[in-house]
């Protein structure tokens, strides 16, 4: 990473809010965006169309081969399309969620998407949201997130986003799913989540998306941006 493209790296479990954070920091700084959870789902996806168990090595030939983009604009991530097919919705349910938890846990899977996500650093800079970008993808990016929200929080934010969607989810159950991966993540012998040395940790159990937008904002212009 040069400093003519300066990174900005968010790492943090699921329903810490990383995404939407991550969206809307793109958007202010005219920054690309790296959504780097929707790649692992796109794996899981792609496998389970395949018809591979969860476990199957062949998710690193999938990871190599699938034909990926995403849609252009503001929010370039919101729309995924997989061999042309537009998965955006289908890469956000829960038990593809599951399955990408399962396959990032696979060295081969996160060694063939590795020179694909540090593709996305780009001028005039990046903003890169995951589990492991400023520990193992971007560990030069001058500016480290680690965000975080309690379970519970996390557990009724994304309870709420899914019956939004219209999509019937059980809130015990779902806590019980982010649990597991919560230990799933933090426990993996490969990149496991983890905050990097020197990355600013944020609590947006009591704050809003953009609150934490503020604050990182705030940071980024102390650090790299002059406007």
């Amino acid at each position: 990473m040069s400093e003519r493209c300066p990174v900005i790296a968010i790492d943090g479990p699921s329903g810490s809010g990383k995404g939407t954070v991550a969206r809307g920091l793109a958007r202010a700084l005219g920054f690309h965006l790296l959504d780097s959870g929707a790649l692992y789902r796109l794996v899981g996806l792609a496998g389970a169309k395949a018809g591979l168990a969860p476990g199957s090595p062949r998710h690193a030939e999938v990871a190599a081969a699938m034909a990926i983009r995403f849609g252009v604009g503001s929010d370039a991530q919101e729309q995924v399309f997989l061999d042309d097919e537009e998965v955006s919705g289908q890469i956000r349910t829960e038990d593809v969620g599951n399955l990408a938890s399962q396959v990032a846990s696979d060295p081969k899977v996160r060694a063939a998407l590795t020179e694909r996500q540090r593709g996305f650093a780009l001028p005039p800079g990046l903003v890169a949201d995951g589990r492991d970008m400023g520990t193992v993808l971007f560990p030069k990016a001058p500016l480290k997130i680690f965000l975080t929200a309690s379970a519970s929080a996390r557990a009724q934010r994304r309870y709420n986003q899914l019956k939004d969607k219209g999509v019937d989810v059980n809130l015990v159950g779902l806590s019980l799913d982010i649990a597991e991966r919560d230990a799933r993540d933090a426990t993996r012998a490969v990149a496991p989540l983890v905050a990097a040395a020197d990355a600013i940790s944020i609590d947006s159990t009591t704050l809003t998306a953009d609150e934490v937008i503020t604050r990182v904002l705030q940071l980024a212009r102390t650090r790299f941006i002059t406007r």
